[in-house]
């Protein structure tokens, strides 16, 4: 009875208070400081001094228009008046707390009123948060009857149809259309416009309007991480973002070892993006709950990331956190539970395949067969599992479980003068190989403070913690690679185990034998961030912020080898243990002055800054073996005398002046410059200073006044173009190479022996200073018809001064050393295009991304090409090309074979005679003849095209999204270790050589025919266009499926929203290969952990 005598004394209180609003409010005086003002101004003051919201369509007024008044002070409804002249037929009304503006009729009387049907409707007009919604607008479709809703986003009016279909807005909402009952209260829920021009975007040292960009900057909302199963933020933008190309190339736990670029890579050495996380250097994206994460922004061109200088090269990623919102306490769950595997295993042939195929080679090199048909009997029936087994390397290699579950918990709220956000996390990943694991604690906090009008004190703290095991093996060390090598190698008919129990080994050892040790590289990592911020308003227009960070990352990896006696014959040891541990912290200062002033229809934004930073390296190592058993593994028990150690310091300083200017009339005109000092302890004292600058400027057409027939259908449209340059001074490891240093423990002869000295090893230039990146580009923004957004850019981008290795003759005494000499290009085109709408209870959202570069080496320091294995840079290709022959079919007779080698010779020698089966290839110098001048590139492992698509949909409670993203014009090699070969015990061959080539029984065969290694110039060991595959792939990155349970269902309780979901990560793929193998996986022997795929459930809460 006392709750049912609150909400009533509650509703009438709230009647009362808004009817007396409405008749005050018009008299109600608002000041402003001076006559003139924009609407926006005006806007902003009566909000202030009467606490109500003025609410309007977007678009439907123009608030860069100047008002001029009579006095500085005017009642509410002379002001109003003001703001609706000459802004299309409006009017306005109030209610409760809302100033609403609306459409009038032609009496300008508001365009809503009731009807006299004999059909009662009435309704709830509620957000997805379950609050109502006060003052939306609710329409009959092609009428004027209609009304707004109260404080509770109630509604009733009067139809002459049983069944009206309504129209239903208000600001900052998608307006929907919806067929509702009489007679019954309708439950409508509306979602915020995901197209809004007034959206902040967050930018170096500040946010700005997404409307006021001139630069090509691409965001990724939280919402789009939300629920995803990633244990990586690399791997959860991958697709997301046009022009940031991310490479997932393994999925070892909490090692995936991708590769991220910006617009291509840039140069020969360093290519990464420039990483912040709350405007703080981090250089990784491994230290952050993705849970954590706002909004990441992606600074594409040198306009965006110039105010960055020499770090911004490569493009720029900011990454801002979460921060607590004014209102009560709300906490929030999100936990998920899954499990993975992996996204592709080579098939190898069983042993009774295998060793047919062995046959077949050694027949074909007439050599005697190594198996009877009696043996291969017994591989295929499995009579003799031990003298003849058929060991399936790769299932015993990947027994791990996969099990993964990760949990988030915060704490967000506040008031007007302090807000707070607490989160922990906590996450624990299997991998799909035993005893490969991760852990992770994390710890975040960020506070704000407003002491008084004028101070302000902003804090951050934050703790990772991360613990790696990887299987390592007692043959090389170094983790699982040298694992996955070997049971890609082993030959099936290698046994797992002997029948007396011991191992069956190869001159290796045995790559399974090595997990039952349960030995693993152990690897602890703890980063922390400590921010400190204070905001001082000098003048209305003018803030002081002086912020100080210090940043610290440390981390240990202990790998101990155990020994192991495989067999009577076969034993690695003794065991031995290696030791690293390092340590980096960098303090920062940043000094920063931000000015804002409207002058009528200009208005000014400045920066002025000075940064300030010290990097501090330290590393030492350690080394010994002979350790007495597996099971003490304290440094200290190894031998002494075995014992090796290394360490060293390192020390880098950096100061920066930097500012920026932006400017833009009546939001029509907007114009953006930045600068950037730099100076670096990096450099030699003469080349120290570095300075970028930079240039944009836009045109918003669409509000230009000749535009005013297109309004209503036409948001946006803005042209922009941009020039700057951009600095890499990470383009070495060197912290100094300008400095000649000396080599310490060298030799010389002395007196008739040997003495221990330093000498010069390196030549160095002093001169040798920053790459640098000068950039270019076009864009053009578009929005219409409130549901559909297009982004276009045209970027070019010149490096030059790219540091690169000067070959040097022999004779001059010391190895080749570094100078800024190298050049290259990247150029390219970048589009975006989204879709939004809502009918009914139904809604649809859809975004794609595509994007083109073009990459080119210009200047190679006076040579034409360098050469590496089987890759190559070459002046006028594209960086890191593969290099090799070009295949031009395969010879299906003999007699085509003999007419080949009689016209064009042989270059591979006697003993790789070509015959029916082996590759044929290009005279690609025309001289008429095969020789190694014929070899030349074959495409690159950069990808000319990258995409993305994006489709979501919901249904009343349930939604469901997919993710899709791929690559084209990209290549890679794989050798002779993945396809596997007919060499016997050492290698096991892929099921693609089923279908090789065979005169007699497969004459159309794909693969070249059987043969010893040795024997052909046909197998991956000679590089080739053949081995060499295009990887273009479409991947199903994300699948899911969620539901939101019903709020009546959880009140009780005390949750206010609760959503179960399921969601599958990197689920599928298509590509042309033929073998099944990730697209993305690095040429080479394929002995990275696989990718892996991951299947998960989870919850989302909130209290």
């Amino acid at each position: 009875m006392k709750t049912l005598m609150n909400k009533k004394t509650a509703a009438t209180l709230a009647l009362c208070l808004s009817m007396s609003v409405a008749a005050f409010g018009q008299n109600q005086v608002i000041h402003l400081p001076q006559t003139k003002a924009s609407v926006s101004t005006i806007i902003k003051a009566i909000e202030k001094q009467t606490q109500m919201s003025v609410d309007f369509s977007q678009n439907s007024i123009n608030l860069n228009k100047t008002v001029s008044l009579k006095s500085k002070s005017e009642s509410l409804g002379k002001l109003m008046a003001q703001i609706l002249k000459d802004n299309g037929n409006l009017t306005y009304k109030i209610v409760d707390r809302h100033i609403i503006i609306v459409k009038a009729d032609n009496q300008g009387a508001p365009a809503v009123q009731q009807g006299k049907g004999k059909y009662k409707v009435s309704g709830r007009v509620l957000d997805v948060n379950g609050d109502p919604i006060i003052g939306a607008s609710v329409m009959e479709e092609g009428t004027k009857n209609g009304t707004v809703t109260d404080v509770d986003g109630y509604f009733n009016l009067n139809s002459s149809k049983e069944n009206p279909t309504l129209d239903i807005s208000y600001i900052g909402f998608t307006s929907q259309q919806i067929k509702v009952r009489s007679g019954a209260t309708n439950k409508i829920t509306m979602k915020e416009n995901a197209q809004n021009l007034e959206e902040l975007v967050v930018v170096g040292y500040g946010t700005m309007k997404k409307e006021n960009l001139t630069g090509s900057v691409s965001s990724v909302s939280s919402k789009e991480l939300a629920a995803r199963p990633i244990t990586s933020v690399k791997a959860g933008i991958q697709g997301l973002v046009p022009g940031l190309q991310v490479t997932n190339s393994q999925g070892r736990p909490g090692e995936d070892n991708a590769s991220m670029t910006v617009r291509g890579v840039g140069t020969l050495n360093n290519s990464s993006p420039y990483i912040l996380i709350d405007g703080i250097e981090s250089g990784t994206m491994n230290n952050i709950d993705p849970n954590d994460i706002e909004s990441i922004s992606v600074l594409k061109d040198a306009a965006s990331a110039a105010i960055y200088g020499s770090k911004a090269a490569n493009g720029v990623i900011l990454i801002t956190t979460k921060r607590g919102k004014s209102g009560k306490p709300t906490i929030s769950y999100n936990g998920t539970f899954g499990w993975q595997v992996a996204t592709g295993h080579v098939e190898r042939m069983h042993s009774a395949d295998a060793a047919e195929y062995l046959n077949k080679a050694l027949q074909a090199s007439d050599k005697p067969i190594r198996f009877t048909p009696e043996d291969i009997q017994k591989f295929r029936d499995g009579s003799d599992p031990y003298g003849h087994p058929d060991t399936d390397w790769q299932d015993l290699a990947y027994q791990g479980n996969g099990f993964m579950h990760q949990h988030s918990a915060s704490v967000n709220g506040g008031n007007d003068n302090a807000s707070y956000m607490v989160s922990a996390g906590y996450l624990n990943q299997n991998g799909i190989m035993v005893h490969s694991n991760r852990e992770q604690f994390n710890l975040r906090s960020n506070v704000d403070v407003k002491l008084s009008d004028k101070f302000a004190v902003h804090t951050s703290l934050s703790y990772i913690n991360n613990k790696y095991e990887d299987p390592t093996n007692s043959y090389v060390g170094g983790g699982s690679d040298q694992i996955i090598r070997q049971v890609n190698l082993f030959a099936p008919w290698v046994p797992y185990k002997n029948e007396d129990g011991t191992y069956g080994t190869l001159g290796d050892g045995n790559p399974i034998a090595w997990l039952d040790l349960d030995q693993t590289i152990k690897r602890r990592r703890q980063n922390f961030t400590g921010i400190l911020a204070i905001d001082y308003q000098i003048l209305k227009e003018l803030k002081f912020t002086a912020k100080g960070a210090f940043t610290s990352q440390w981390e240990a990896t202990d790998d101990f080898m155990k020994d192991i006696q495989y067999n009577s014959s076969k034993y690695h040891g003794p065991a031995s243990l290696s030791s690293r541990r390092y340590a980096w912290n960098r303090p920062s200062l940043d000094l920063l002055l931000n000015y804002n002033k409207n002058f009528g229809k200009h208005n000014l934004k400045g920066l002025a800054g000075y940064h300030l930073e010290k990097y501090n390296y330290d590393e030492l190592q350690a080394y010994r073996n002979d350790f007495p058993t597996n099971d003490i593994t304290d440094m200290n028990a190894g031998k002494e005398s075995t014992q090796t150690n290394s360490g060293y310091t390192r020390e880098l300083a950096m100061m920066s002046y930097f500012g920026r200017i932006n400017y833009d009339y009546a939001g029509r005109y907007l114009f953006e410059a930045n600068f950037r000092a730099d100076a670096s302890s990096r450099f030699a004292p003469s080349n120290r200073w570095g300075y970028y600058p930079s240039f944009s400027a836009g045109w918003r057409v669409s509000e230009e006044s000749f535009m005013e027939p297109t309004r209503s259908w036409l948001q946006n449209l803005k042209l922009r173009a941009s020039w700057g340059q951009l600095g890499n001074q990470d383009a070495l490891t060197d912290f100094y190479p300008w400095l000649v240093t000396y080599s310490v423990g060298v030799d010389y002869p002395f007196g008739g022996n040997m003495a221990s000295g330093v000498a010069q090893t390196a030549q160095k230039l002093s001169t040798i200073s920053w790459e640098k990146s000068t950039t270019w580009g076009i864009g053009l923004d578009l929005s219409l018809l409130d549901c559909i957004d297009f982004t276009i850019d045209y970027y070019n981008r010149k490096t030059t001064g790219i540091i690169m290795s000067v070959p040097v003759p022999g004779s001059f005494g010391l190895s080749a050393y570094k100078d800024n000499v190298g050049a290259m290009r990247n150029s390219g085109i970048e589009m975006s295009l989204a879709f939004h709408k809502r009918w009914g209870d139904w809604t649809f959202n859809t975004t794609g991304n595509y994007a083109y570069n073009k990459n080119e080496v210009l200047d190679l320091g006076g040579v034409t090409e360098q050469i590496s294995s089987y890759l190559i840079n070459r002046v006028g290709e594209p960086y890191q090309s593969f290099y090799g022959y070009v295949c031009d079919g395969m010879f299906r007779t003999q007699e085509e074979a003999d007419a080949f080698t009689e016209q064009y010779g042989n270059p591979f020698g006697s003993s790789k005679k070509f015959k029916a089966g082996d590759l044929r290839y290009k005279d690609v110098d025309g001289d008429g003849k095969l020789t190694v001048k014929d070899r030349t590139t074959i495409g690159t492992s950069q990808p000319k095209f990258t995409y993305g698509l994006n489709l979501a949909a919901s249904w009343k409670n349930i939604d469901a999204s997919i993710l899709l993203q791929g690559a084209l014009g990209v290549y890679r090699y794989f050798n002779e270790e993945v396809y596997g070969d007919f060499s016997g015990d050492s290698k096991h061959p892929c099921t693609a050589w089923f279908d090789a080539f065979d005169e007699k029984t497969n004459p159309n065969g794909k693969f070249p025919r059987i043969a010893e290694t040795s024997k052909t110039a046909s197998y991956p060991n000679t590089v080739s266009s053949y081995w060499v595959k295009r990887t273009n792939y479409l991947r199903f990155k994300n699948i899911q499926v969620g539901y939101t349970l019903p709020k009546q269902w959880l009140s009780h309780l005390g949750i206010s929203n609760m959503r179960v979901f399921y969601s599958g990560e990197n689920l599928f793929k298509v590509d042309n290969l033929p073998i099944n193998i990730d697209p993305e996986s690095p040429s080479g022997r394929g002995s990275h952990y696989p990718q892996v795929g991951t299947h998960s459930f989870g919850i989302n809460l909130t209290f």
